[in-house]
């Protein structure tokens, strides 16, 4: 049956600001890509990522360039040598997913023979700001299961005490998305070991990780800038004992299994991540979500107002869309 594939920006406002090391967002800018079949839809969602030299318009004319071929009939296998990895790939491949799950009649879980998705912990981000300010975020917060503390090289150990003295008994992953040199690394362990963090997610830059191999530290430490695709796990392996995965990074669900499966063979940790997007993108992510360590699935948490029908957040277990949203016939 001939298809149509359509793609068009969307842009969410956010609650508040969401401020990391590398900037302040106040808006979650998602191409949404739509492929029918006679009367069946299947939805997708990419986030581009100005760190990964990317942007809509270049997502969306990436997009246009697989389109004859994706309606002819291309499938996610054929994709993965049409695109590379990133977020067009990612909105193509998760639409295809939720085409063929409802051409089959069975959720994309029946399709991998897994079980369907549950409500699971999912990390509460804190956005970095003054320690008190970030103490009095995580206070509000503090019964959630999981935290997650954004800090830069200015003020690092005082965030971090803050969180943890507000929120002393929540699971704490501290990410300074590459700020942090490795001098730095190496003097904030004993904080990190006596604050009982469980995670330190990309550190340092992925350009300069090559500090890591054979660094001993005292918290284990999660690639996310620095892996993409199963391609740069044999490095990764050697520097970094958990993979963070994001199908934005992996350029879909169908690469994102495979590095989920390569990760696990290697004995590696595993992690789940997303952008500040919709829940569609966050609909597909709950499949390596399940096989995780680590969620950080709060994207849409930040939006004033998400697509009707997705995840919901309560007190730091998030419950998967409603039957249908996607995925699901």
């Amino acid at each position: 049956m001939h298809r149509t594939l359509t793609a068009r920006h969307d842009r969410f406002a956010l609650t508040k600001p969401f401020r990391i090391s590398r900037g302040v967002k106040t808006e979650a800018d998602v191409v949404t890509v739509s492929i029918r079949a006679g009367a069946l839809e299947g939805k997708g969602e990419g986030v581009p990522y100005a760190r990964y030299s990317e942007s809509v318009e270049s997502a969306l004319a990436e997009i246009e360039r697989v389109r004859p071929a994706i309606e002819a009939g291309a499938g996610r296998e054929q994709l993965l040598a049409l695109l590379s990895a990133g977020a067009a790939r990612n909105a193509v491949d998760c639409a295809l997913w939720d085409l063929e799950a409802r051409e089959a009649g069975r959720s994309v879980a029946e399709l991998l023979g897994a079980p369907e998705p549950v409500p699971l912990a999912s990390a509460l981000t804190i956005v970095i700001d003054t320690p008190m300010m970030m103490g009095a975020a995580a206070r509000r917060i503090a019964s959630a299961p999981l935290l997650k503390v954004k800090v830069d090289g200015r003020l690092p150990d005082a965030q971090i005490r803050a969180v943890r003295t507000a929120a002393p008994n929540a699971r704490l992953i501290v990410d300074p998305n590459e700020s942090w040199d490795a001098r730095l690394v190496e003097a904030m362990q004993p904080l990190l070991a006596e604050l009982k963090v469980d995670l330190l997610e990309q550190p340092v830059s992925a350009e300069i990780d090559a500090c890591l191999e054979g660094f001993t530290h005292l918290v284990p430490i999660a690639a996310d800038e620095s892996i993409h695709t199963t391609a740069e796990l044999d490095v990764v392996s050697r520097r970094y004992e958990v993979v963070n995965i994001k199908l934005d990074k992996a350029g879909g669900l169908t690469e994102a299994l495979k590095l989920a499966q390569a990760t696990r063979a290697r004995g590696l940790g595993l992690m789940t991540g997303c952008m500040v997007s919709s829940s569609l993108s966050i609909a597909a992510a709950l499949h390596i979500a399940r096989m995780s360590d680590f969620a950080d699935l709060d994207g849409p948490i930040w939006l004033a107002k998400d697509r009707p029908g997705g995840v919901e957040d309560r007190d730091g277990t998030l419950y998967p869309p409603v039957k249908g949203f996607w995925g699901t016939p």
